[in-house]
């Protein structure tokens, strides 16, 4: 086995553990050791036993209480099993040295002067000293684990605490450095982004005004209204990346589109698109219109990109419960020389938006040479 492999680890089944089972599996064991010691001894020897074993049930909230129940039947008859147990608890639960040192004392002294009492017990011999050591042993142990039980869960309790504090830097850190990133990223879309659509709009404003051209006139002033109206978006969307506390749930990015939006989207595209707009009458959840707006927005870009004189089909129709969105188009007649940039985050973008509402979206070219954007969205996630 190398250094690497590790043994499979095995846990016990949940029952082995289970709190009502350490309570009473005490008590069991220490009713065997009392039958078995106390057989043949009267019945008040045998019920002083029995009383303390069955005292250990109520070791967890009386620890002190149920260490004093199980004296007398330890003095009487030599019982250890409840008495240890006892002792244990007491060091587990009040692990202050005043309480400990003296029930650990308590048992030691009646372990050593066991009834009845016989001359040899304060004999100055060997088998004294023996039996003595014995005595104190049989207390000093359980107090000891005890104790050392006490202090393991303590120090697990700590360590879990640190762990959890750490985590919680962890977490701190990063929310830092998140908000620094957002701050270095709103900076250069204000700096870069915003100045260069800026231009544009001038430049097509300037355009609109010289030409002559009334085609020329109204292409230059829907490339206005598109400048203007990314300007908008991108400033707020600037403000949001700027905040520290992130977006309010009652304070949108941008006015949002809705399915209505869609015929002026298409219509903006300049692509000759023949489109059927059947959503149905019932009302859609509003993630699940924008999610359609936008599905039929990144497609119709991605086509002006690709290709600008391709037929497109755009369908949105109801589908039961389901909004089906499709977006195709045929091949194009003539591959553009300049094709527009594009990072492929789109529709990846737009398949993870589909997942959190519950629904899919697939992408991929069709048999003819054009290629198809394809999702649906349920009505409530499932």
């Amino acid at each position: 086995m190398t250094a690497t492999e590790q043994l499979p680890s095995r846990r016990l089944p949940a029952w082995c553990t289970a709190p009502w089972l350490m309570l009473l599996l005490p008590a069991l064991y220490s009713l065997l050791d009392a039958a078995l010691v106390a057989r043949n001894s009267p019945w008040w020897q045998i019920a002083l036993s029995t009383l303390a074993a069955v005292a250990l049930l109520w070791r967890r909230r009386f620890p002190v209480a149920a260490l004093l129940l199980t004296m007398p039947g330890s003095y009487v008859d030599d019982i250890w099993l409840a008495p240890i147990t006892a002792v244990y608890t007491v060091a587990s639960e009040r692990p202050r040295p005043r309480i400990v040192i003296p029930c650990a004392t308590l048992f030691t002294l009646v372990e050593f002067f066991h009834w009845p009492l016989s001359e040899q017990t304060l004999e100055l011999s060997r088998d004294t000293a023996l039996y003595a050591i014995q005595s104190v042993m049989l207390a000093a142990g359980p107090a000891a684990t005890g104790l050392l039980a006490r202090t393991r869960r303590e120090l697990a309790a700590r360590l879990d605490e640190l762990t959890r504090g750490q985590e919680r830097e962890s977490r701190l850190l990063a929310e830092r450095v998140l908000i620094s990133e957002r701050g270095r990223l709103a900076r250069e879309m204000h700096d870069v982004v915003s100045h260069q659509v800026s231009l544009i709009s001038i430049q097509a404003g300037a355009l609109q005004v010289s030409t002559a051209d009334p085609a020329a006139a109204t292409t230059a002033r829907t490339i206005r209204e598109l400048a203007v109206r990314t300007l908008d978006e991108l400033r707020q969307m600037v403000g949001v990346l700027r905040s520290t506390a992130g977006p309010r749930p009652d304070a949108p990015l941008a006015p949002q589109p809705r399915l209505a939006d869609l015929p002026r989207l298409i219509a903006e595209s300049g692509l000759a698109a023949d489109t059927e707009l059947n959503p149905g009458d019932r009302p859609w959840p509003e993630a699940v219109e924008r999610a359609a707006y936008r599905t039929v927005q990144e497609a119709l870009t991605n086509i002006t990109k690709y290709a600008p004189e391709a037929a497109v089909h755009v369908k949105v129709r109801a589908k039961g419960r389901r909004l089906r969105v499709e977006v195709r188009n045929d091949a194009p007649p003539v591959h553009p020389d300049e094709i527009l940039p594009g990072g492929g985050h789109g529709l990846v973008g737009l398949r993870e938006r589909a997942q959190l509402l519950g629904g899919s979206l697939s992408a991929g070219p069709t048999q003819d040479g054009g290629f198809e954007v394809r999702a649906e969205l349920p009505a409530t996630r499932s």
